[in-house]
């Protein structure tokens, strides 16, 4: 069986995140770091396709691999129109609606402009794996409570996704026949219902839905928020920053760091008591998602960094255990995402979809 070579890119603001797999193997993980006054010079995020591709492929040179030799380039990103989730090659139209701005900014998109440029001169596939656009929602979930305010769907889908699927290969099922509850807590919080394959419903991570996390608001009291916007005190940019970035976490204590957290609260009341409160939310949040599948929730699935902590997931296990089996699966999983998405398509086991 041919051996299949990927190369996976995901860029950061200040970062680009780079893996080279084997098939499913990652032989080469790094994280390139970009000074931040370098970044500076550019205007535009995206006009630094070229000083990050040279960043690339000086990294690939010296590390003795070939562009030409691969098969694929998988990437995180792809604000374009909503889409179903899949493999997306990457084409000029997926181009052009992420440049226009419609559907959203991220310095991920940069990296779908570097995959397309290499993949054109090299003859590789370039995909996007579930992007940040996935939208599975039924018509119910999109309700707000007014029309002018459509629920919509933002979330980690990539990361959801691809811990749904490991679930199901870890135990013998279908990703396609089994409902899930899937809780990815890093520095932002997101549950999400997987119902036989679809990611029907999930809470909005970034705009103010769900639980607080490390540096997000979650939801807020609606009320207080729109006095709080009309009152002059601060700016629209300073209120967007104060939902996500300045939110949760770091606006009670300052901190955003989960570890520093929890050794600060073994012996402060404060910050026991909001590490409890962000439990308490995403607790609460998996139990309202439980009520989309009726209660015939197969597994609870937790993933992200936070999952790493023994104390916080025994707290989590205590409140919603009850409801279905809970499985860990810690840390991020975005690069093995990306790549294997990218070999089963390759393989002819996911279709290739265009816009």
């Amino acid at each position: 069986m041919k051996l299949y070579k990927i190369l996976v890119v995901n860029i950061g603001s200040t970062s680009t995140k780079l893996a080279y797999y084997e098939d499913k193997e990652c032989k080469l993980k790094t994280t390139l770091e970009h000074p931040v006054h370098e970044l500076a010079a550019f205007d535009d995020m995206m006009d630094q396709d070229h000083y990050r591709r040279a960043a690339i492929e000086a990294f690939l040179k010296d590390k003795g691999i070939q562009v030409s030799e691969l098969d694929a380039i998988s990437c995180r990103g792809g604000h374009s129109k909503p889409l179903e989730g899949g493999v997306y090659r990457i084409n000029e139209t997926m181009l052009a609606q992420q440049a226009s701005g419609l559907y959203g900014r991220h310095p991920a998109d940069i990296g779908t402009k570097i995959a397309y440029q290499m993949a054109a001169e090299n003859k590789l596939l370039a995909v996007v794996v579930d992007p940040p656009v996935t939208d599975e929602f039924t018509a119910v979930a999109r309700l707000s409570g007014h029309p002018e305010l459509p629920r919509q769907s933002r979330f980690q889908a990539l990361s959801h996704r691809a811990t749904g699927k490991r679930y199901a290969r870890d135990n013998g099922r279908k990703y396609e026949e089994l409902n899930l509850v899937i809780a990815h807590m890093g520095g932002g919080i997101t549950v999400a219902v997987h119902r036989q394959g679809k990611m029907i419903d999930a809470t909005n991570g970034i705009d103010g839905e769900g639980p607080f996390s490390t540096n997000r608001t979650g939801g807020l009291p609606v009320g207080a928020l729109v006095d709080l916007c009309f009152s002059g005190r601060y700016s629209y940019k300073k209120v967007q920053k104060m939902i996500n970035g300045e939110g949760g976490l770091t606006a009670y204590l300052k901190e955003n760091d989960v570890r520093t957290i929890e050794v600060k609260a073994a012996t402060d009341d404060y910050y026991a008591l909001c590490l409890e409160a962000m439990i308490y939310q995403t607790c609460k949040e998996i139990g309202a998602m439980a009520t989309v599948l009726a209660g015939k929730v197969d597994a609870i699935v937790i993933t992200g960094g936070i999952a790493h902590s023994q104390k916080i997931m025994a707290k989590i296990k205590e409140r919603v255990g009850f409801i279905a089996p809970i499985t860990l699966y810690p840390g991020e999983n975005e690069m093995d995402a990306l790549a294997l998405g990218a070999l089963e398509a390759i393989r002819g086991n996911e279709p290739i979809k265009s816009l």
